[in-house]
């Protein structure tokens, strides 16, 4: 049954043609996702034995690939891009080691631009390999379009000394523009080298998660893709087990998503409808084309009226703090004007650093939650928690035992920390050192002499006791008393409750219970909780040791994120913090755009060290080994003929425009600083206003 409330060009989309390609355009608010549910409901009703394939977002087709290659038989577990990145290293490992056979026979220069740094060249190969696996470029067509372009650009190198071009060039780059043929054919024999590198990486990458089953859901796209290709047979039977695809969000397609797609439903994609706003692919983690996707439609609707029209202001102000207290302010009063919590946004291009926002919301006592690309990690609160568990399993990590000492559970003074840093005024030292004495650390592994530092044994062996002040040495005293009691429950209770003593012991209550600060420590710690479950479960054998070092590593990775889980609705609703992605098909009463200046909302350019173009192959930023300038003469034709800081600061507009309409009834847009005059980023607030 269609709904009377449905608008004219809702109910001419619901009523389209059901066997072809249908596309359903509009934006925010417009009622598009209306639409789509109710064609859905016609298609079930007017073809009751059909299996439709729902897609509510393209990363379901992720998940939807990955059970295709298990109903085959394959092993295959779905990881995401940090544990994808350490499979990526292990490819990378022989190459930082001069270790290819290719270096040994002067096939290959390893002076290619970014392997004077390892991590940071592993970083941003691996994130070029991300985007060349969603745009469905495979190492073999990634080297031949490399090598091919690269031939074609330097035989017949672009003027170089065009007006147009020095003008979009900084002046401070302008030597990169300042060639001669011998400097053209150096850099084209580094580029070849890369591209050769670079290829290789791919494929070495490529055969690790196939062999070992661990891939993301793009490798798993590219996977089921390849084959249903290869069993025809098998893509016709799904095709008539379904009939129908309904895809929302489609503007977030990645070719190998397309790709998979038209395997299934043919080239035509038959009987898919897809359905978005080619204006809101803001994502940019993901390679996708808006106009590749929609342009298979065969027909489409597009719907314009809006359902949401809420009031807008804009301030600015001197300092961030003053902006994050104008907001919490704000809040404060929808809150007593009876809007719920989780009714209430405040969004952001990135949450990676929202603290003083967050900290300004629980100074009033308003529960907020953070979600989207912040490192659950990282946060403060679970450092805290985790250096608990570092000084169950290692009391020789200093960095974490100093956090535990220092903070307000045991709240040791910098002056006692000194002390226990320091060797005590009569040290007695042992004239035998007996190699079956065990060491106060739970490792398994022998004994490593260079952990024997002071801060670990006085504070475990109380060397330092004396020097102390009572009051200190009643902390200490408590702390190595509960450390003994914390190994005896690590050695005999499951790791959950082991952690949940670790922590109701030996962490401090952040403000009154139940209060926001309580509750938003409690959310932190049911997240990380979370995630160090999760780890467990792929890896049920694992001891303390290995999921420390699993968390040592997110912690400093920055791929890492936290998609909205509704607070896990542990202790009542809270205030959404959220980047533009998190906010993604969702509508708040009153929305606040906060910290909307430059090098925020919208982030910097900041061009990779390479990138790849299939017209022009690799762009190499670098230049290295002989060479006068700093970069090469391709990156700064390739900037400014592809105008890609325009079409960078294009996505982050669309991003801004996304979040404005996130708001049924008022947005805000805050700022803080003086506004600049929108020369290297364009100022949002301001061209609002």
């Amino acid at each position: 049954m269609i709904s009377s409330e449905l608008t004219a060009e809702q109910h001419g989309a619901i009523d389209a043609p059901f066997e072809e390609c249908f596309a359903i355009l509009g934006g925010p608010a417009t009622g598009k996702s209306a639409a789509l549910a109710q064609r859905l409901a016609r298609v079930r009703e007017l073809y009751p034995n059909a299996q439709p394939l729902v897609i509510g977002s393209p990363r379901s087709l992720d998940d939807y690939a990955a059970e295709l290659l298990r109903s085959r038989g394959l092993s295959v577990t779905i990881v995401d891009d940090i544990e994808a990145e350490l499979i990526f290293l292990r490819a990378c490992s022989p190459l930082f080691e001069l270790r290819w056979p290719e270096f040994a026979k002067n096939q290959l220069d390893p002076e290619v631009p970014g392997l004077r740094s390892p991590e940071r060249f592993m970083q941003s190969a691996f994130r070029l390999i991300r985007r060349l696996r969603d745009a469905d470029v495979d190492p073999a067509l990634l080297l031949s379009r490399a090598l091919a372009a690269a031939t074609e650009f330097y035989a017949n190198p672009p003027n170089l000394a065009d007006p147009r071009l020095l003008l979009a060039t900084k002046t401070s780059y302008h030597d990169s523009l300042e060639v001669t043929p011998q400097e053209l054919m150096r850099q084209y024999r580094r580029e070849l080298d890369l591209a050769k590198i670079l290829a290789k990486l791919y494929e070495d990458y490529a055969a690790l998660i196939r062999t070992g089953g661990r891939m993301t859901g793009r490798d798993a796209v590219i996977a089921a893709a390849h084959l249903l290709h290869d069993d025809p047979a098998e893509a016709a039977r799904l095709r008539q087990h379904h009939q129908f695809a309904f895809v929302d969000d489609a503007q977030e397609l990645t070719s190998a998503q397309l790709q998979l797609l038209s395997v299934i439903f043919g080239e035509r994609l038959s009987g898919v409808t897809l359905c978005g706003d080619p204006s809101s692919a803001v994502d940019g983690t993901r390679k996708t084309s808006p106009q590749a996707s929609f342009g298979l439609a065969r027909s489409k609707a597009e719907l314009r009226q809006e359902h949401r029209s809420p009031q807008r202001e804009t301030f600015r102000f001197a300092t961030q703090r003053d902006e994050a207290d104008f907001i919490a302010e704000r809040i404060d009063g929808w809150l007593s004007e009876g809007f719920r919590p989780e009714r209430i946004a405040v969004l952001f291009r990135s949450v990676a650093h929202v603290a003083t926002y967050e900290t300004a919301l629980l100074n009033r006592n308003i529960p907020a939650v953070v979600a989207g690309d912040v490192n659950v990690f990282a946060d403060r609160r679970a450092l805290d928690a985790l250096a608990l568990l570092w000084n169950v399993h290692d009391p020789f990590r200093h960095d974490w035992l100093l956090r535990t000492l220092s903070n307000p559970a045991f709240g040791l003074s910098d002056a006692s920390l000194a002390t226990l840093c320091a060797e005590p005024a009569d040290p007695q030292q042992p004239l035998f050192a007996f190699d079956d004495e065990p060491a106060p650390t739970a490792r398994t592994s022998r004994w490593d002499p260079k952990r024997d530092l002071r801060l670990g044994w006085n504070a475990i062996r109380g060397e330092q006791d004396d020097a102390l002040s009572a009051d200190a040495r009643n902390r200490l005293v408590r702390f190595r008393e509960l450390r003994e009691a914390w190994l005896d429950a690590m050695r005999q209770s499951p790791f959950e409750d082991f952690v949940r003593v670790v922590w109701r012991e030996g962490l401090a209550r952040e403000g009154e219970p139940g209060s926001a600060r309580a509750r938003a420590q409690q959310v932190a710690l049911y997240r990380l909780l979370d995630r160090l479950r999760a780890f467990l479960a792929r890896n049920p054998e694992a001891p303390l040791s290995d999921v420390l070092d699993y968390a040592e590593q997110r912690t400093r990775s920055d791929l890492e994120s936290c998609e909205h889980d509704g607070a896990r609705a542990h202790d009542g609703a809270f205030v959404q913090l959220l980047s533009v992605e998190a906010a993604r098909g969702r509508e708040f009463d009153h929305v606040v755009i906060a910290d909307v200046r430059p090098g925020s909302f919208p982030r910097w350019y900041s061009p990779e060290a390479f990138l790849f173009s299939p017209r022009l192959g690799m762009i190499p930023k670098e230049n290295v080994g002989d060479a006068r300038a700093s970069r090469t003469a391709k990156f700064s034709y390739y900037v400014y003929r592809m105008k890609t800081a325009q079409h960078y600061y294009e996505r982050e507009r669309r991003a801004f425009e996304y979040a404005l309409r996130r708001a049924r009834r008022s947005v805000l847009v805050t700022a803080s600083g003086a506004p600049t005059r929108g020369v290297t980023a364009p100022e949002f607030l301001e061209e609002l206003r």
